[in-house]
């Protein structure tokens, strides 16, 4: 993805992803950046993955039933992330906004192709999509991100442990399996894409305060106050 950042495609805004494996505290952390900025008096815009109206409501029918091949998967996320981009993002980011995003391409990069689609293809139909400012990825072991999602759930969603893809009866071992590639498609793209690592592991405040310092560091937050 030879993409210009957010800033040298003239937008005034500025764009932050943070991605994860399921379990990671990606949401937590992202969540808690959104307040601290707004708590600032900063002009700031949120976004999750897989949340345009226009598109959800397919989805969520496509996976109750089964429905979905790994191709048909990958392009309703892309019409999802595209409906956002054009319609949310981009305008905002030309707002001045900060625009924080809950997942970014990354999420699909890493995804789709462990389920199977090729990278290439996978990359070049969100090549429209502009590089964040800053992506910082949370790194979690394994056993601690499953750790947290049964802790809040009473069990793992199919898609999330990759049962789809038939890795295994079990279902925590599916996700063990299925994460685990995701993960080694993350660690990849890391030096490719300049991903800021994040350890996961650690203390949902001490995680907070890392990622605080460096927004302050990276960005002159009185650029953005309403």
């Amino acid at each position: 993805m030879e993409n210009a950042s957010a800033t040298s495609r003239n937008y005034s805004g500025r764009l932050i992803a943070v991605e994860g494996l399921d379990g990671s505290g990606k949401s937590t952390q992202i969540y808690l950046i959104k307040r601290w900025l707004e708590q600032q008096g900063l002009r700031v815009f949120f976004s999750k993955w897989n949340s345009s109206i226009l598109v959800k409501s397919a989805t969520s029918k496509g996976k109750n039933r089964t429905l979905l091949t790994p191709t048909t998967f990958s392009l309703i996320h892309a019409t999802d992330f595209a409906d956002r981009y054009e319609r949310q993002l981009v305008p905002l980011l030309r707002a001045g906004y900060i625009v924080l995003c809950d997942r970014y391409v990354y999420t699909a990069f890493a995804r789709d192709t462990v389920r199977g689609c090729p990278p290439d293809w996978v990359r070049g139909i969100y090549d429209f999509a502009a590089t964040p400012d800053i992506v910082f990825f949370l790194k979690a072991d394994l056993e601690t991100s499953l750790h947290r999602i049964v802790q809040n759930r009473t069990q793992l969603k199919y898609f999330e442990a990759g049962m789809d893809l038939k890795l295994s009866s079990d279902i925590q071992e599916s996700f063990r399996i299925f994460q685990s590639r995701i993960l080694e498609q993350y660690l990849a793209m890391s030096t490719e894409f300049d991903f800021t690592l994040i350890d996961a592991n650690r203390l949902i405040e001490e995680q907070q305060s890392v990622l605080r310092r460096i927004i302050a560091a990276r960005i002159d937050l009185d650029d953005y106050r309403s």
